[in-house]
């Protein structure tokens, strides 16, 4: 896919879900209280900020939950960004697992009997489908697309809306994306290039 602009994705520094809640999924739209950055997810911020900061980012699109929040104001600041003019979108929440939230991600991924496939088509409980969180990902990248050209983008985002935008973007089937997942999705603090 041809893009007017230069984008370069983050995903939120760690915190509690990628440590003592690893296989815990996120409540969305946050946990209550909120999820923020652990000292290790501060310090993932910090030296991505340090790979982005001769990038000359015009734009700072970011989740308006908390920890990706956190990671943007952080790379601002390293990068000398005004914090007040990042644009919080709620299309760049993390996807929304429904009643699933809370628990054992072995227990949402039996939802699907083993087929991680229908996650692209039906929804969890209250959730929505992969499907459902690209849709918004790719309304937000066209509606920057018409509104800018020759920019530098920064998207701070989360693993699996990420993860779909790239697939997007790179025109990554469904099938391969499921089976090269653990390969293609952005890791916290990572920062990658499109």
């Amino acid at each position: 896919m041809k893009l007017k602009n230069k984008y370069i994705l983050l995903r939120h520094g760690k915190n509690i879900h990628q440590t003592k809640l690893k296989d815990i999924i996120y409540h969305f739209p946050d946990d209550n209280p909120p999820c923020q950055l652990i000292e290790e997810g501060i310090e993932e911020a910090k030296r991505a900020s340090e790979k982005i900061k001769e990038k000359n980012i015009d734009y700072i699109y970011c989740s308006d939950i908390l920890r990706a929040r956190q990671t943007a104001k952080i790379v601002a600041d390293i990068i000398g960004f005004d914090s007040e003019k990042i644009i919080y979108d709620t299309r760049l929440r993390d996807i929304n697992w429904g009643i699933f939230g809370g628990k054992h991600k072995d227990e949402a991924w039996a939802f699907y009997g083993g087929d991680k496939m229908k996650k692209f088509d039906v929804p969890t409980p209250q959730g929505e489908t992969w499907n459902d969180c690209r849709k918004r990902m790719i309304d937000l990248l066209q509606e920057i697309e018409r509104n800018n050209e020759n920019k530098n983008i920064l998207i701070i985002s989360h693993g699996d809306p990420l993860w779909l935008l790239e697939g997007y973007i790179k025109g990554i089937s469904d099938e391969e994306l499921v089976e090269k997942r653990a390969e293609i999705m952005i890791q916290t603090g990572e920062v990658k290039e499109i």
